[in-house]
């Protein structure tokens, strides 16, 4: 197979030895550039019924697979992220193969994943790795992305805010169903050095740390989700995006990020068409379709509360992401991310501006409790100015939390 079909390989990235074992029928190769190693294990080929027989020998299957013996033709296609293969079998079969394997909760998801869902039938992996996946049937009909790239070209604002008021709302029924399956705490510090190493192997010019809300734990997110993975009111499960083999992952992530991958995704669909519409109706439509069916906790004003991160901190980083994989290729700059990345300063100088009033509402605060502490037991003359001290800082913290960012509003909107 030539380079040029080899389409997820990272183009610009050297290859180098590797020192991994592969089982029969695969080859293991890494790919090294400045700061970015990536490992991959990929078939040598397929082309008929005799080679999947090899590709699979050493493999472990689960689920529903086809058997092996009742293969009668294989052919093989490139993808962005791996090799598919359609095999003959009583039936149609497809196999997606995954060169940098899963973060290992690929089939937790499948089996979380609500009725309708459209999720691999079985799959192989190879010592605990995914390696492929299999679908019974190709997929069929139309995508919210292709649906939502018509209303855009036809500028029809309702019909696009209908396919992303579905969309969202397939994404948050899927949040709610796994939420019961795995839920853990939040892991700021280690997301945070997950950014700080992308913005490090980058050479970004802006740096960006949150707290991150409480109402933000991991659970098993899809790390990465398009709008042509939803089709009417079912979700795709499928494989990883090259940034997984770039930058393996090292914590679990909340169903924020996914949200963040979706509304990032809409940026992505409505830069590339001609439309005329405003973004921010089409965000909203997307985050409230999402808030009505995903947990209420992780869909409250806290978690979206853009001091602390929000939804805006997660967009942040699919567009570090977006950059990652083009740095791999030197396939140009990713847009609407770079565009967007270009406004992360403003946008975290305008959160900056804000804290003014959060402080002017601690120094209220405190001003009003060290004087009734001074005074106590206070005086009826000598009340009124803690207790006013004490109002003025409850007041001055609701205007601060009411400054943030809407997360429907784009990072470059600002001022709007």
């Amino acid at each position: 197979m030539s380079e040029q079909e080899r389409q997820w390989r990272p183009a610009a990235m050297a290859e180098v030895e590797s020192d991994s074992e592969a089982p029969a029928g695969f080859q293991a190769v890494k790919f090294a550039g400045t700061g970015m190693v990536a490992s991959m294990l990929e078939p040598i080929s397929i082309s008929n019924a005799d080679d999947w027989k090899l590709l699979i020998s050493e493999l472990e299957p689960w689920g529903q697979v086809p058997d092996s013996g009742s293969i009668t033709e294989a052919s093989s296609e490139s993808s962005e992220r791996g090799m598919i293969a359609t095999l003959s079998a009583n039936g149609l079969w497809i196999a997606e193969f995954l060169p940098w394997g899963s973060d290992g909760r690929l089939r937790a998801r499948a089996r979380a994943a609500p009725e309708g869902s459209r999720v691999p039938s079985g799959g192989y992996t190879w010592t605990d790795r995914d390696v492929i996946l299999l679908w019974s049937a190709p997929d069929a009909g139309s995508d919210a992305a292709s649906e939502l790239r018509e209303a855009l070209r036809v500028d029809d604002l309702s019909d696009a805010q209908g396919i992303l008021r579905v969309a969202g709302e397939v994404l948050g029924r899927y949040h709610s169903a796994v939420e019961e399956v795995r839920t853990t705490p939040r892991d700021p510090s280690r997301w945070n050095a997950r950014t700080q190493w992308l913005e490090e192997t980058l050479r970004a010019t802006h740096l960006w740390r949150a707290k991150y809300s409480k109402n933000q734990p991991c659970t098993l997110s899809l790390g990465d989700v398009r709008l042509s993975d939803i089709s009417a009111d079912s979700l795709r499960i499928g494989r990883p995006r090259l940034a997984d083999a770039l930058r393996t992952h090292t914590c679990e992530f909340p169903a924020m990020r996914d949200l963040a991958s979706l509304v990032h995704d809409l940026s992505r669909i409505h830069y590339s068409s001609s439309t005329s519409l405003d973004q921010t109706p089409l965000r909203l439509a997307l985050i409230e379709g999402w808030k009505s069916t995903a947990p209420a906790d992780w869909a409250s004003d806290d978690a979206f509360y853009s001091h602390r991160g929000g939804l805006a901190i997660w967009e942040y980083e699919q567009c570090l992401l977006d950059v990652l994989e083009s740095t791999s290729h030197q396939s140009g700059a990713p847009e609407p991310a770079v565009t967007t990345l270009a406004y992360v300063k403003a946008y975290q100088k305008r959160m900056f501006s804000n804290r003014t009033f959060s402080s002017l509402s601690v120094m209220a605060a405190f001003f009003g409790i060290v004087s009734l502490v001074n005074t106590f037991p206070p005086t009826m003359e000598e009340v009124p100015i803690p207790i006013a001290c004490i109002a003025l800082s409850y007041w001055l913290y609701g205007v601060y939390k009411r400054m943030s960012p809407p997360p429907e509003r784009p990072f470059t909107h600002l001022g709007r």
